[in-house]
């Protein structure tokens, strides 16, 4: 899976919530992107992160160190 739909506002570093599709809060993260980054990445693969923003921060939105799930 991956992310899908970015909603409301964060800067990089800032916890974010991770929702099912059927709406139900599944995880919590530090975003290693801001939500306006988040938007333009979401649907491309690791490596057009360069491409579509200039840089790349890290290869991915949340990693697996920084997500607890609920």
């Amino acid at each position: 899976m991956g992310v899908k739909l970015v909603q409301g506002s964060f800067r990089r570093g800032e916890m974010v919530v991770c929702v099912a599709p059927d709406g139900r809060e599944i995880a919590r993260g530090l975003s290693n992107y801001s939500a306006i980054e988040a938007q333009k990445i979401i649907g491309h693969s690791s490596e057009a992160i360069v491409r579509e923003l200039g840089y790349m921060a890290e290869p991915e939105l949340i990693h697996r160190d920084n997500l607890i799930l609920v």
